[in-house]
């Protein structure tokens, strides 16, 4: 049965300027629905990541419906759910937390919101090597995504070469041997040099977390670069990016794309995703598209 009052939340570090809030908040004014999106900061809270499953729990307990879960919780919330959805088992990263009779069932939207933005904002770009920054939560998803796409063959870069490796080994394991490989920090200007596109999936560039993930000069018009951050929609990168020719795509379509799927596990209703999309633009005052 369907309700009309619905109480959900964020789980994060510096997830102040966070638009998923207005996000689901104004797709529930339009469906008449009562709906309170709270933010729940660790860094405010002056707790660490691993305090996520007291955070979880403490929800349940208050009545909330469900949470969104973002850097730097997504994996390590996982062994304080009581059930995972396939993706999220698949990817080992949930953002996304239903409290269903007493139970938190974990799922992951990022994979599906990713792919959604990048078939919409980069429709014809090569696709057959593609070098991706990140092996986080957020990383472990937009890689999947980007397989799912057709990429030929995904390479992982993390400034922890163990979880690049561990990233690598589980695509090879879910998509074939050879779709995806992992390397060190060092060699991304060799491996940008040989690629189609990046895939930016680590926090620089957010309002946090300023700068830029790489130097500038490894930048080239033929080089398509995705970012998933999207507070700001106009990072560091897409700025640059832009400035030396390369299609972009900004972090902004996935926001909504996954808000867009979360909205419908916690409420069972339908979103818009061409209003939330005009909502993103309005919010943060740019279209997320390519340009």
């Amino acid at each position: 049965m369907t309700k009309d009052s619905y109480l959900v939340g964020l789980i994060g570090s510096g997830i102040g300027p966070s638009l998923s809030p207005a996000l689901h908040e104004r797709e529930a004014d339009r469906q008449g629905l009562r709906y309170v999106y709270r933010l729940i900061d660790i860094d405010a809270l002056g707790v660490g990541p691993e305090a996520v499953g007291d955070l979880v729990r403490a929800a349940r307990d208050l009545g909330f419906d469900g949470l969104n879960i973002t850097h730097p919780c997504k994996q390590l919330v996982i062994p304080h759910l009581d059930a995972l959805a396939p993706q999220a088992e698949a990817l080992g990263a949930v953002n996304t937390v239903v409290f269903e009779d007493g139970r938190a069932v974990g799922h992951n939207t990022d994979v599906t919101g990713f792919a959604a933005s990048f078939a919409r904002g980069l429709p014809d770009v090569p696709l057959e090597r593609v070098v991706q920054l990140g092996a986080g939560g957020a990383g472990a998803a937009v890689a999947h995504a980007t397989l799912t796409l057709g990429a030929g063959r995904v390479t992982v870069v993390d400034a922890l070469p163990e979880r690049a490796a561990a990233l690598a080994d589980s695509l090879n394991r879910h998509f074939g041997a050879g779709r995806a490989a992992a390397a060190a920090p060092d060699r991304l200007g060799e491996l940008l040099a040989g690629a189609d596109g990046v895939v930016h999936a680590t926090p620089t560039g957010m309002a946090a977390h300023p700068g830029l993930p790489f130097p500038a000069a490894l930048l080239r018009p033929a080089l398509w670069v995705a970012e998933v951050v999207y507070r700001p929609l106009e990072t560091e990168l897409l700025r640059t990016a832009r400035a030396a020719g390369c299609a972009v795509l900004d972090g902004g379509g996935m926001a909504v794309f996954q808000a867009v799927d979360a909205f419908r596990l916690f409420t069972g209703r339908e979103p818009d995703s061409a209003r939330m999309l005009a909502d993103i633009a309005a919010l943060a005052g740019a279209v997320p598209t390519s340009k």
